[in-house]
């Protein structure tokens, strides 16, 4: 098997730099809310330096890690963060966004696909974890398109929009990861 690194069918990941600051100074509320983060307004120099935080790469004591994804034409898609991570056990969560404008286009797949594809074959981890609100039915419907067992729900964890939500847990493994690349259509 043939395994490209940071470029799937449709994007590439690359490292944040400074000047993306302008895609975080522009999140609406919708997508924040996706991210469990609508908070009082931040400055710029608050999201400069957190920029500063995420774009400084790997660390030798962790595989966490902030990608921005982009498509054929460079345009930025979306985010993805991996978490979480535990070399002891194998484990990792991550964290998927894409903005509204591009959403329906296959970018969310194809950037858990060839995270997915470096963390089992490249790190050697063999679990990947990720936690969907329950209002957010399209990345649910997503992972079980791309067979993620779901693993457990907890109910009322989080309060937007006047409304509290369920946190629905997925998980795959690398096994079942093999096994959907083998026969994706399934």
């Amino acid at each position: 098997m043939k395994v490209s690194y940071w470029r799937g069918e449709k994007i590439r990941l690359r490292a944040p730099k400074s000047e993306d600051i302008h895609i975080f100074e522009n999140l609406d509320d919708n997508i924040l809310k996706n991210l469990d983060s609508v908070a009082f307004p931040r400055t710029n120099q608050q999201i400069e330096e957190w920029i500063n935080e995420i774009s400084q790469g790997a660390s030798t004591e962790s595989d966490d890690f902030y990608w921005i994804a982009e498509d054929a034409s460079n345009n930025i898609v979306g985010t993805i963060e991996v978490s979480g991570c535990d070399a002891k056990n194998g484990t990792f969560d991550y964290a998927i966004t894409v903005f509204p404008s591009h959403r329906g286009k296959g970018y969310a797949k194809d950037m858990i696909l060839t995270i997915l594809k470096h963390y089992f074959f490249e790190l050697r981890y063999q679990k990947a974890t990720i936690c969907v609100y329950s209002f957010n039915t399209s990345s649910i419907a997503l992972h079980k398109k791309l067979r993620f067992v779901e693993e457990g729900r907890l109910r009322n964890m989080i309060y937007t929009n006047g409304t509290f939500y369920d946190e629905v847990y997925f998980g795959m493994t690398k096994d079942e990861f093999n096994l959907f690349q083998q026969n994706p259509l399934l």
